[in-house]
């Protein structure tokens, strides 16, 4: 008598856990990179994350959808496959963003010290800091040298 007075309860607690549990699977993959996505549009840094996680997340998600229209598999599989794809074409485009402003601020800053009048941009002597030249060997050991060429 008792089971059958709790059947009322079981059923849509077993659907909320189905729910909750399909949710989870669709939601679960993106959410490592929610705080990946903050972080790098508040500090505008791209450097530590890696666009190849992201090509291969996208192959495998956008493989799992063709497998999808030959063998049908559960609905969640498919829509956490859209979701991924989704997130990592966000996370793409704004790393994407980051990189090519960054790189922009850089070139900005060369060739605004190159416009400067008043600075003279000198390129550095082109010498090789392995060995010393005769000049340097001379102030280091107080010794002149003399470059005396073979007459032949």
């Amino acid at each position: 008598m008792e089971a059958a007075g709790l059947e009322w309860l079981l059923g849509p607690m077993q659907q909320l856990v189905s729910w909750g549990a399909a949710g989870a699977m669709v939601f679960g993959g993106v959410v490592p990179y929610v705080p990946q996505y903050r972080d790098i549009r508040r500090t505008q840094n791209a450097e530590g994350f890696s666009t190849y996680v992201c090509l291969v997340l996208l192959v495998a998600n956008i493989l799992r959808i063709l497998f999808w229209f030959g063998r049908r598999f559960e609905s969640p599989l498919l829509w956490q496959s859209i979701i991924m794809i989704i997130t990592m074409l966000l996370m793409l485009k704004l790393c994407t963003e980051v990189r090519v402003s960054n790189d922009l601020n850089i070139k900005r800053r060369s060739f605004s010290a190159a416009d400067s009048k008043d600075e003279e941009i000198k390129a550095p002597p082109k010498r090789s800091y392995l060995a010393p030249t005769l000049e340097e060997t001379r102030k280091i050991t107080g010794v002149s040298f003399s470059i005396v060429q073979n007459a032949r």
